[in-house]
């Protein structure tokens, strides 16, 4: 009795480690199919995502840098044409902070996002001339 019971503790323990082993196994295949589907679906790696997001978000505050100086004695029809530009720059920032929520981006939501920027970037520079 007492080797039955011996064998069949071997045995669940083998059977133990051996499911183990492989569900280990599973993960590690699992993490690089992941990372295939990223590539195939042009998703931006992390270091590379934060990078760019920290040159927007320099782009960003030195325009709001400029526009604070822009408004101290602004009159109130310069003041409407600052207001779809400060709705873009929030519509900008909402978009960025959706990546960093997810934790991932696509280079398509990346060059949507550059193109934006661009874009606002120019806006800056046409009520600068006009002021």
């Amino acid at each position: 009795m007492q080797k039955i019971l011996t064998i069949c503790l071997v045995v669940l323990m083998l059977t133990a480690a051996y499911s183990f082993a492989q569900t280990g196994g599973m993960e590690k295949s699992q993490k690089m199919e992941q990372k295939g589907m990223m590539e195939h679906k042009g998703m931006m790696e992390h270091g590379q995502m934060m990078g760019e997001m920290m040159d927007m978000s320099k782009q960003m505050s030195d325009m709001m840098g400029k526009m604070s100086g822009m408004m101290k004695n602004m009159p109130k029809d310069k003041m409407k044409q600052m207001s779809p530009f400060m709705k873009n720059m929030s519509n900008q920032m909402v978009e960025m902070s959706k990546a960093m929520d997810r934790g991932m981006m696509s280079d398509k939501e990346m060059k949507k996002l550059k193109d934006r920027m661009g874009k606002m970037q120019g806006m800056m520079s046409d009520i600068e001339k006009k002021k």
